[in-house]
This record gives structure tokens, C-alpha cells and sequence, in this order.
């Protein structure tokens, strides 16, 4: 199968291109090669390559900089997407986007499930959610929402708490958001299972959850560092300029329902990822 990858040059499509290469030809581009933010760029692109899947995994991640940076937020989150889903519809192409659960409120107290009507409180996800619409109403594609990505080849939560670990320093870290931390290996092979499914929105994430405070202290031990300069504060006391969902646990039912494992509990992953980080 002909896949593209678009923000081939992030930790996800990393990984990404990493697992398909395996089995599938691959064409990874990052922001250099396509500008997604182009339409006759993107439709130029895409129509030569003629690719059977495209995962649209590029994106204007920095949340707090979509604040700032509205018209960059829109136009690479949502008309970006939106571009690349009419050029797949041209080549009759299925298109995955990979959004975000920033694109919910975060006032509900169990795990958000595909059909929960999006709120979205912050820029980058009112973005997100403007690329999801676009997708489907456009491509009938498959909208992937997902929470706290890591991976190894860009910097993350996990890079930089193993980092500041080494200092010996007291690192504050908020207790009052509360998600589902996920490893960008498990979260590229459950992609994976999804080429033979059908269309539609799913969750994928790790299973369980926890605060960032939890997931700091729980780096901290797994990396043999003494959790003690690891401290709790409040997401008011840290002071971000974009809104967080307190509560933004993604629930699993299309998953199940199409009778695809969900991927392993977050601690198990974590201790992988840690692992594969320390024996490089």
C-alpha cells in the first residue's frame, strides 16, 4: 500500500514512517517539502504521488503560541486539513487526521467517549475541531483524537522531565489536569489496525490515567531519580495562556466496537519508552 505522511518530521511521524516502512511503501514530508497550508501545493503533491492512505499528522501543536498566533492555528489545523482532504478525494485516497483531546471542555468526569459533543476552551483546539469537521464532511475520512503524545525523536513532556531529573532541581508540576499520558509506538500500531476498519471518529490513547504531576513523579521513578524534587502546584498557580481540559481521559468504545485492543496501560508503556531512551 502507498501511504503519505504529512509532519513527517515530528515525533509522529517518526514513528510512523518507522512501523510502515516495514510493510508498506512510504513517503514521509514534513512542513519543508508540503506546505499543507497551500492548496495547489498540497494538490499538486498528492496528485502525482497518487497514495492509497494519507495520515495527516502535521500540525501547530504549541498551545500556547496558537493563543498569540490565531491565523497560523487555523490555517495549518483546520485549512490545512481541509486542503489535503479534498486532494484526497481526488485520488481517492482515505484520509486519517490526527486531532487532539483539547477539542472537549474537560468538565466531564468520565472518560470521554467519540460521540461527546466537542468545547473546545483554547485556539488549538477550536482549530483541531475545525480540521476534524473538515475531514469528515469532505473526505469522509477517519478523525483520530489521542492525548499527551511522546515519542523519541522530538522534544516532549518525558525528554524534558528526564532532562531537568539529572539537575537535581525542584521542578513544579500541576496536580488539577488530569489525562491519559501515550506513547507514539502504541499509538502508531493501533493506527495500524485501523486501515481495515471503518470510517469515523476514534480515541486512541493509552489506557488509564493521571495528573502531570502523577505522570512527573512516575518518569522521575522509572529512570531510578528520587521523586521527592518532583512538587504539586495548581494548573492558576503555573499560569499557561491557553486553557487545559481539566479532565480529558479519551474512553475507548469505537475502539471495542470495532474489536480493536486498546492500547496497554500507560505505566507499562512509559517504562518501555524509558527503557529504549536509556539503552540508546
Amino acid at each position: 500500500m502507498k501511504i503519505l505522511i504529512t509532519g513527517g518530521h515530528g515525533q509522529l511521524g517518526k514513528e510512523l514512517e518507522r512501523q510502515l516502512s516495514i510493510t508498506h511503501s512510504v513517503v514521509s514530508l514534513g512542513k519543508q517539502e508540503l506546505d499543507i497550508t497551500s492548496k495547489e501545493d498540497v494538490e499538486k503533491i498528492i496528485s502525482d504521488m497518487k497514495p492509497q492512505v494519507i495520515i495527516h499528522a502535521a500540525a501547530f501543536t504549541e498551545v500556547d503560541q496558537c493563543e498569540t498566533d490565531r491565523k497560523k492555528a487555523f490555517e495549518v489545523n483546520g485549512l490545512g486539513a481541509g486542503y489535503v482532504a479534498q486532494a484526497a478525494n481526488k485520488v481517492d485516497a482515505r484520509m486519517f487526521y490526527i486531532s487532539s483531546d483539547y477539542v472537549f471542555d474537560g468538565r466531564k468526569q468520565s472518560p470521554y467517549l467519540e460521540n461527546d459533543e466537542p468545547n473546545p476552551q483554547s485556539i488549538y483546539g477550536l482549530s483541531k475541531w475545525l480540521g476534524e469537521k473538515l475531514v469528515l464532511k469532505i473526505n469522509n475520512g477517519t478523525v483520530i483524537r489521542t492525548s499527551w503524545l511522546y515519542g523519541h525523536d522530538e522534544k516532549n513532556f518525558v525528554k524534558t522531565m528526564l532532562t531537568l531529573a539529572e539537575k537535581n532541581q525542584t521542578i513544579q508540576v500541576v496536580n488539577d489536569q488530569i489525562g491519559t499520558p501515550t506513547y507514539t509506538h502504541d499509538f502508531t500500531e493501533t493506527i495500524i489496525h485501523l486501515f481495515h476498519k471503518k470510517n469515523g471518529i476514534y480515541h486512541v490513547s493509552n489506557s488509564g490515567s493521571c495528573n502531570w504531576y502523577e505522570f512527573a513523579k512516575a518518569i522521575f521513578e522509572e529512570a531510578g531519580f528520587n521523586p521527592k524534587y518532583v512538587l504539586p502546584t495548581t494548573t492558576e498557580e503555573y499560569g499557561a495562556l491557553a486553557p487545559r481540559p481539566r479532565y480529558s481521559v479519551l474512553g475507548h468504545k469505537a475502539l471495542l466496537r470495532e474489536n480493536v485492543k486498546p492500547p496497554r496501560y500507560w505505566k507499562e508503556a512509559l517504562k518501555d519508552f524509558i527503557r529504549k531512551e536509556t539503552s540508546q
